[in-house]
């Protein structure tokens, strides 16, 4: 039998990336000690490893695709194919950024300000580019993790990935410029990509990943409403493309449905139900294929 070997992101993605999995149809679970999770498809054989080493893995053909951070495979250089970029962190749906901070009371304001002086951060040669880019001559040093403690005493500045900055602010740590923005990408090799077996499964395990993520802040409205308020309903209701309208036994009445974004429910069926919607139903959606 084909197999499609993968690697998962282990550490603060894992949880989130086992969510998504689980959402597209594919249950995936491991114990607290193995590293090989066991997923519901005998087409995969998937494996853990930290994300700043998957693009590697997949370089060198250890794995054929992985989930990882694009900041990781910029920052090893790797020369993989990126087939999906999926919006997605440990706490929210944004990007996560590296970001050069200093103490709140630090006299560095500006990048300029980095001149001669000594940064540490996991990302090396981002920060690298970073001030090659602006001419700007500064040590960098590479930080093993707890790199909020390096200032101000073993460093002048940072560059750490945060998703809210609560922990910056927490630590007392002032932003002065984001380095770079990073989100989670589906990653693939090169001779992994040119198997046709292999790049159909890639690529359809991609486009479920992709269509779970987009449906997590969606919802599906479906309700009956009366025919002659249906066009003031309609100017209401949001859709993908249009809302589906369809007749119902009783000639007066239609039964409409529409994907909406979930946040817009609280104000959008009390509005319906002032138009004479009835039978109001909001359900969760799994996954948007479009």
């Amino acid at each position: 039998m084909a197999e499609l070997r993968i690697g998962l992101p282990k550490g603060s993605l894992q949880e989130s990336t086992f969510s998504l999995l689980r959402a597209a149809g594919w249950d995936c679970n491991v114990s607290s000690r193995s590293y090989y999770p066991a997923i519901n498809d005998p087409e995969i054989k998937a494996m853990l490893a930290r994300p700043q080493e998957l693009s590697r893995y997949v370089e060198r053909e250890v794995i054929d695709m992985a989930v990882t951070g694009l900041d990781w495979t910029l920052e090893n250089g790797s020369d993989v194919e990126v087939v999906e970029r999926l919006v997605y962190g440990k706490a929210t749906r944004n990007p996560v950024r590296w970001v050069l901070a200093v103490p709140e009371d630090s006299p560095i304001r500006d990048p300029k300000d980095l001149e001669g002086k000594v940064i540490s951060t996991e990302v090396v040669n981002l920060v690298g580019s970073y001030l090659a880019a602006r001419d700007i001559s500064a040590k960098v040093e590479f930080s093993h993790g707890a790199t909020e403690v390096k200032v101000p005493y073993l460093a002048d500045a940072i560059v750490d990935i945060t998703e809210t900055g609560s922990s910056l602010k927490a630590n007392r740590l002032r932003i002065v410029d984001t380095v770079a923005e990073s989100v989670t990408v589906i990653i693939a090799g090169r001779r992994a990509i040119l198997d046709p077996w292999k790049k159909a499964k890639i690529g359809a395990m991609a486009m479920m990943l992709k269509g779970a993520l987009e449906a997590k802040e969606k919802a599906l409205l479906k309700l009956n409403a009366p025919r002659k308020n249906l066009e003031g309903i309609l100017e209401v209701l949001p859709s993908l493309t249009s809302p589906t309208v369809n007749a119902l036994s009783d000639k007066e009445w239609v039964a409409v449905e529409t994907i909406v974004e979930a946040g817009l429910t609280r104000s959008l069926i009390p509005e319906l139900k002032r138009l004479g919607a009835e039978g109001i139903l909001q359900l969760s959606v799994e996954a948007i294929i479009p």
